[in-house]
């Protein structure tokens, strides 16, 4: 007798009292397919188990490895497992308030971002998230999120973030200075 694989599909979402979160989606699916669609919202999402391959705007992609995917509003997009295990994601819908339209193009064009401290982020966020009572750390949480996205999606684009992590300041009593990269 041959062995079968089990179709699993596990799925849970609500919308968190947190303030640019519209919706949090968890699923694990081994078989499932979505077709081609759009949201009017952010879809920004992490694959814990397995891949998931889809297209956006007409061009093949996927999470490989540790990526953070973040799909934009209006951009027609699908997705099915890349392997016969399926996968298992957590997604977040983000508003308008948190990553404007102006950011559409790029992350079309790169909509895979390997970069693990934003994945560890949006992993805590997704954690703060299912926790009553956790509503300030996950704003706190969603705020340098939104932040490291934006570095992304705008490379030159200066950030407060970004210039203490370049080394351009530090507060020095009331007055800002830049910091030497020598050691």
């Amino acid at each position: 007798m041959a062995a079968r694989a089990v179709t699993r599909q596990e799925v849970s979402a609500w919308r968190p009292r947190v303030p640019g979160v519209v919706e949090v989606f968890h699923a694990r699916f081994t078989e499932h397919a979505y077709p081609m669609h759009v949201h009017d919202v952010w879809t920004l999402l992490i694959v814990d188990d397995g891949a998931v391959r889809y297209e956006l705007d007409r061009h093949e992609r996927g999470t490989p490895g540790d990526t953070v995917s973040l799909l934009p509003p209006g951009v027609p997009h699908n997705g099915s497992p890349a392997t016969s295990d399926g996968f298992r994601k957590r997604v977040l819908y983000l508003d308008l308030s948190q990553l404007d339209e102006s950011l559409v193009g790029p992350a079309v064009d790169a909509p895979d971002l390997v970069d693990p401290l934003l994945r560890r982020r949006v992993g805590q966020l997704h954690t703060a998230l299912t926790e009553p009572g956790d509503e300030l750390e996950a704003q706190s949480r969603l705020a340098l999120i939104g932040e490291r996205l934006r570095g992304h999606l705008r490379p030159g684009l200066v950030t407060p973030a970004r210039e203490a992590a370049a080394g351009w300041r530090t507060a020095c009593g009331s007055s800002w200075t830049r910091v030497s990269s020598r050691a």
